[in-house]
């Protein structure tokens, strides 16, 4: 159950971040750890790249709960891009789909 994190900046509140492997009970501690405190930032822009994320539970899904209270307390945005067609499926049978923004292509953070 491995997860890997890569968190690049671009610009003073744009970061991309890419996630790969699964999101579950044993790892999404390591992720909120990661994501949490770049949304402390004002106006930050989190793009977050979930391409390679082949698993996630409901610890994942509360993980970008979240973050996106987190980020919309600090007037930011969280835009979640390159999802799997059963990440998308997660997300809209949760209802998440309507409050997260979700891409299926990579806009490079840039909006």
């Amino acid at each position: 159950m491995n997860l890997k994190i890569d968190i690049s900046k671009e610009g003073s509140t744009q970061t991309l971040v890419a996630v790969a492997g699964e999101i579950d009970a044993y790892t999404a501690p390591k992720l909120r750890e990661a994501l949490l405190p770049l949304a402390d930032e004002p106006n930050a822009v989190i793009t977050v790249n979930l391409q390679n994320v082949s698993y996630m539970d409901s610890t994942g899904l509360g993980v970008f709960v979240g973050l996106l209270k987190n980020v919309r307390k600090n007037e930011g945005q969280l835009i979640l891009v390159e999802l799997s067609d059963r990440l998308e499926r997660l997300f809209s049978i949760t209802g998440l789909s309507d409050i997260i923004d979700i891409s299926s292509k990579s806009e490079g953070g840039v909006q």
